[in-house]
């Protein structure tokens, strides 16, 4: 077997089941495998696998053992010669797997490959690629005092656009040969969420190969959606900084001190940030439906029942170039002062929804996916929270 890509689940029913159907579609002319391992999930997320997903191998943790052990438990059953590590709030184009073959088969010595990361508006999160946050870089991150084109915590010698060498992956995307991630003994386990993919990263860097940023796979992650912003998630977070710095940057007391001090000073502004109340939801007039179905048609007029829903129909089989459909839609967008805009996946590829999402992205408007054959649409408009599910029946 090729690729065992190995999902991390909890309580993200609906995000899953959006990232699943994108991963069939890009195993479609691979030999590869779906693993879940879900951490004690509340939401009916195990029978509703079971249930529609049979072909889908699952591990049902019965309680939240950490994304690191988790991932561990996932790829100690895989049967690919390579693993993808992926979120569950991620949706992947459908050529995604045979590029990162062929990307790792022709270079030498690749330890790990990342995408480029979009967020729920198109926007890109320009954590898909990073440089190793020593405490000298970290700290000017956090003091704001890092130049945000020659920082190195970014890895700003990269274009977000351009492919090349880079230290730290974010884990919500990680594709690597089995026998490296076992090499290394996969992911620290002293980490129970966050960190991680720093630590494993670092491991890789240390035996001598090397990570590589790949744009050419654009991969939607709804960043905020697996994890609640809150006070948790500060402690969790800051707290894997700390379990990193030791492990791996233990230096002189004084350096220590100020390091964690630093550390702390940031989670303390982070946590009043995260307190302010979020901002509302705008109100939604004009709904753009790219899609086909008239029955999906009926069900968003009923939902969006005081707003006005257009419909632009984009024919997969036609032979028109993406940035004219793009453009195509942005004029309507435009004249019709759209607000939201709802993908349909059963008309079109995720492929191109995501070129959709990426290139309209400075439009400022909402967007929405309608996975095939569900009675839901899925989206997330604050990179900070959780995302938005709604039934449409």
């Amino acid at each position: 077997m090729q690729v065992s890509v190995v999902i991390v689940n909890y309580n993200v029913r609906y995000f899953l089941e959006l990232c699943i159907k994108s991963v069939q579609a890009a195993l479609k002319k691979v030999d590869g495998e779906i693993i879940v391992v879900d951490n004690n999930s509340s939401d009916n997320s195990l029978e509703f696998l079971t249930k529609n997903y049979p072909e889908v191998a699952l591990i049902a943790n019965k309680e939240n053992t950490g994304f690191s052990k988790a991932n561990n438990q996932g790829v100690a059953i895989a049967k690919g010669e390579y693993i993808l590590i992926l979120n569950p709030d991620t949706v992947i184009p459908e050529d995604t797997i045979e590029k990162l073959l062929y990307f790792y088969q022709k270079n030498e010595n690749i330890g790990m490959i990342t995408a480029k990361l979009i967020d729920g508006s198109g926007k890109f999160l320009p954590e898909s690629k990073r440089g190793l946050p020593t405490p000298k870089v970290a700290f000017k991150k956090m003091f704001g005092v890092s130049h945000p084109k020659k920082g190195k915590y970014y890895a700003t010698h990269l274009d977000e656009n351009q492919s090349g060498s880079i230290e730290i992956l974010v884990g919500a995307f990680m594709f690597l040969k089995k026998e490296i991630y076992t090499e290394v003994g996969g992911f620290d386990t002293d980490y129970f969420m966050y960190g991680e993919d720093i630590d494993l990263s670092y491991k890789i860097l240390k035996e001598g190969y090397q990570n590589y940023y790949y744009p050419s796979v654009q991969v939607i992650h709804y960043k905020g959606e697996s994890t609640v912003k809150d006070a948790s998630y500060i402690r969790n977070f800051y707290g894997a900084m700390r379990i990193f710095y030791r492990k791996h940057f233990k230096l002189n007391p004084f350096f220590d001190l100020i390091t964690l001090t630093g550390i702390h000073v940031w989670q303390i502004l982070h946590f009043f940030k995260l307190s302010k109340p979020q901002s509302k939801q705008r109100k939604i007039s004009n709904v753009l439906y790219v899609g086909s179905e008239n029955e999906v048609l009926v069900k968003l007029q009923k939902h969006y029942s005081n707003a006005q829903v257009h419909v632009f129909a984009v024919c997969e089989t036609r032979v028109i170039s993406r940035f004219d459909d793009a453009q195509k839609i942005a004029n309507v967008c435009e004249e019709k002062n759209i607000d939201e805009i709802v993908f349909d996946a059963a008309a079109h590829s995720f492929s191109k929804i995501i070129f959709y999402m990426s290139a309209l992205k400075d439009l400022n408007i909402n967007y929405m996916i309608r996975p095939k054959g569900s009675d839901y649409i899925i989206g997330s408009h604050d990179r900070n929270g959780k995302g938005e599910v709604i039934i449409i029946d």
